[in-house]
């Protein structure tokens, strides 16, 4: 497991309420483009909390360039 460099992290939001949490990435990512009216492949950080508020998912872009 790698770590996560907050250094490229632009900015970082909650989706208020409660999320599906069995939503795979491309779920999440519909609902960033949907509801939040955002890019999900900008250097954001989206986090998503299920019915269980001690558990959240978190949906970060990754790119790599070859």
């Amino acid at each position: 497991m790698r770590s996560l460099d907050f250094n490229r992290i632009d900015h970082v939001y909650i989706r208020p309420g409660y999320t599906d949490l069995r939503k795979g990435i491309d779920g999440l990512c519909l609902l960033v483009q949907s509801s939040m009216k955002l890019d999900p492949r900008q250097n954001i950080l989206f986090l998503f909390c299920g019915r269980k508020t001690s558990i959240i998912k978190g949906l970060l872009w990754e790119y790599s360039a070859n």
